[in-house]
């Protein structure tokens, strides 16, 4: 049978154009529907503009760090409209780098709302007409959810979506949510200067993350004035004028300007027309995939936010390169989501790859632990109470460092460097046997010689 297209990506984020220009490279006829704008989550409505915002809300403090070094500055004003005005121009240029790339690989970019039919057929909801290809790859990504649960006046909550376009900077904010989303902003609006409030239902923030890494953050978050509310959740917001009145399930009001749900993200399959292509999807309508990205129908693949497995934008780049090797250049190529370094954008920052110390336990590992928390340099004359930890999780047995754990400033910095050792299965004797830069922050992870604790692995 002949197709219009060799390959038809739905979605126009990361991971939809990195696969749509790697196929075009190989001689593929490749189109690319879009609804929206080009650059997805991340460029639009995620990290890139939620980066932005972090450096933005640094600021307040590298100001008062500076009199400690001599420097005497003027009356501090912020102007909300002025950020998010300059972030829009950025990703407005970003998103049209994105089409012209796509557009200079030699595929076709359609605007418009694409619907399967069925496994091979394609329908244009804007322009009313069917296309068809021979693979049909999904890269739809994620939004951010709104189910507050059992909350009354929920729809009066925004979410990150909308926290990038508000009109103005709310005085007092209060949010949802104890993932890497809701603590990144947070911490973003505290330091913009919001008295910030953080709800969250666990009883730790960051689920998943080191215990050391959760202890250390929530510290310095309590210590700069952050509230953090735990084993809380929202029963009602009321909405007064311009306020607003948390009550949570302890009958405790909270009161607002402006409520935020970071309570996680769903998968954009809605009323795409999966079940008519016979597409699997799983209890979040996250379609699922084979370790090649493939759908149970042979000739549908998805990657990315869609698929539910690692939320990160470079995974759905390195799922669409795979994807491509393995369709289009015949070289099956499962995808690696082993070792992944990533982020919270907190002040400091947290950043992981590897094992946290209970996963490496759990995993039947006998681990010995190396931590090492001081004071940075820069606070010794800025007169900040703060530390900075690194901790090293080894296997006891063979001296591989299975996990490396920063807290501080600069440690997503750090931590991509790291993560090439952790790949290269590197031992605490490579470690050890590094030299030092000095004086840096990351020199620690060279010169930690005496363990600090031993763990046996858990019971099977």
């Amino acid at each position: 049978m002949t197709y219009d297209y060799d390959l038809f990506v739905i979605g126009g984020g990361s991971g939809g154009v990195r696969a749509s220009r790697m196929a075009a490279a190989q001689g593929a006829r490749v189109a690319v529907a879009e609804e929206y704008g080009f650059g997805g989550t991340c460029v639009i409505r995620g990290c890139i503009p939620k980066k932005l915002f972090v450096y933005a809300s640094h600021f307040g403090e590298e100001f008062e760090d500076a009199s400690g070094f001599g420097w005497t500055l003027p009356a501090r004003k912020f102007d909300w409209t002025t950020l998010v005005a300059n972030k829009d121009k950025e990703i407005a240029r970003l998103s049209d780098l994105y089409r012209q790339n796509v557009t200079k690989s030699g595929a076709e970019i359609i605007m418009d709302r694409a619907e399967l039919l069925d496994a091979h057929t394609i329908y244009l909801a804007h322009s009313k007409r069917r296309v068809t290809a021979e693979y049909i790859l999904i890269a739809t990504g994620s939004r951010p959810s709104h189910n507050l649960g059992d909350c009354t006046g929920s729809e009066h909550a925004i979410t990150s979506n909308e926290a990038f376009h508000l009109e103005r900077l709310p005085r007092r904010i209060v949010i949802a949510g104890g993932g890497y989303i809701a603590v990144e902003f947070a911490n973003i609006f505290h330091g913009l200067g919001c008295e910030t409030t953080l709800v969250y239902r666990g009883e730790k923030i960051l689920r998943g993350f080191d215990e050391h890494m959760r202890d250390s953050l929530t510290e310095a978050m309590n210590n700069k004035g952050l509230r953090i509310v735990t084993r809380r959740q929202f029963r009602r917001i009321d909405k007064r004028g311009d306020e607003f009145f948390v009550l949570t399930d302890h009958d405790e009001i909270l009161e607002a300007d402006c409520v935020m749900a970071a309570i996680g993200r769903l998968p954009n399959t809605e009323n795409l027309g999966l079940d008519k292509a016979g597409v699997t999807v799983g209890a979040k309508g996250e379609v699922l995939v084979d370790e090649c990205s493939r759908t149970n129908v042979e000739n549908i693949y998805a990657i990315g936010d869609v698929t539910d497995r690692l939320q990160l934008t470079p995974v759905a780049i390195h799922e669409a390169m795979a994807f491509v090797r393995t369709v289009f250049e015949k070289k099956r190529t499962p995808v690696d989501h082993e070792l992944v370094p990533t982020a919270v954008f907190s002040q400091p920052e947290i950043a992981t790859v590897g094992m946290s110390e209970d996963a490496a336990l759990r995993k039947g590992h006998r681990i010995d632990v190396y931590l090492s928390k001081f004071r940075p340099l820069k606070h010794t004359l800025s007169g900040r109470e703060e530390r900075s930890l690194f901790k090293l999780v080894v296997d006891a047995d063979t001296g591989r460092v299975l996990g490396c754990h920063i807290f501080g400033h600069d440690a997503a910095e750090i931590i991509q460097v790291v993560a090439i050792a952790l790949k290269m299965r590197a031992t605490k004797a490579d470690f050890d046997a590094t030299m030092a830069l000095h004086p840096s922050a990351a020199e620690e992870l060279v010169t930690m010689r005496a363990k600090s604790y031993s763990k046996e692995p858990l019971p099977a």
